[in-house]
């Protein structure tokens, strides 16, 4: 919980150079990444740091990595500001339209940006929940994640298992997906994580293969959890992890 604390803190105080200022930074990039935007890690930190876009001298990337950029990080502020509110497909609606707002799929009436998806969807080459019934699975997913005795990180990680597996938006569900594992590990005293693009491979084999081998997903986020865990050992002296 001293992690929120920090975070909370150095968002309010606009601390430049600490904890959030790098999850933030490091969070859009590669969550953005891992589902094809073109930008740098320097380009997302540019626009985090001057709000401007200007990039000398490198290639163009498309308007809608730029956007959906920036809604990351209005998202990710979001998810520290309803900290306290138990998570609801109401929430996760929310959630959703921030980070595609103002993308060309706002103008596609099926792409129902804040909303269920309205057409078929596949992850993977794998079939999803169909439309008609993402309402009934999300329901259910929230059903049995609230009725848990106790959050764990493998309550999360399964969570984001079956979040993936109804992939109840058009578009967005990676991204909403990683930003919900993020929050619940905050809310629940767990070290929070961010996958990196370098390891996306073993992101999706874990989650393809999670009902044979829940290993693969769990050592993954493990090692992503690791990763975190020495940036609050960095910025805060080891106060929480012994």
């Amino acid at each position: 919980m001293q992690i929120l604390t920090y975070l909370k803190r150095e968002k309010d105080t606009k601390l430049k150079g600490g904890l959030y200022h790098k999850t933030q930074v490091n969070f859009a990039y590669n969550s953005n990444r891992i589902e094809g935007s073109k930008l740098t890690e320097e380009q997302t930190r540019y626009i985090f740091e001057t709000r401007t876009i200007g990039f000398k001298d490198q290639e163009a990337v498309p308007v809608d990595d730029i956007i959906e950029t920036s809604n990351h990080f209005i998202a990710f502020d979001y998810l520290l500001d309803t900290i306290d509110i138990p998570l609801s497909n109401a929430l996760i609606k929310e959630l959703h339209k921030i980070l595609k707002s103002s993308t060309a799929d706002t103008t596609k009436d099926w792409h129902n940006v804040g909303g269920w998806k309205t057409r078929p969807n596949e992850v993977g080459g794998t079939e999803t929940t169909s439309p008609q019934n993402v309402e009934r699975d999300m329901n259910k997913l929230h059903e049995w994640y609230h009725s848990l005795p106790e959050i764990v990180l493998e309550s999360i990680i399964e969570y984001h298992y079956r979040f993936e597996k109804i992939h109840p938006f058009q578009d967005g569900n990676g991204r909403a997906g990683r930003l919900i594992m993020f929050r619940e590990c905050l809310k629940n005293g767990i070290i929070p994580f961010i996958i990196d693009d370098r390891h996306k491979l073993f992101y999706y084999r874990g989650l393809k293969e999670f009902t044979q081998v829940r290993g693969y997903l769990m050592d993954t986020c493990l090692s992503a959890q690791d990763t975190y865990t020495e940036w609050v050992r960095y910025f805060y002296n080891n106060p929480i992890i012994p």
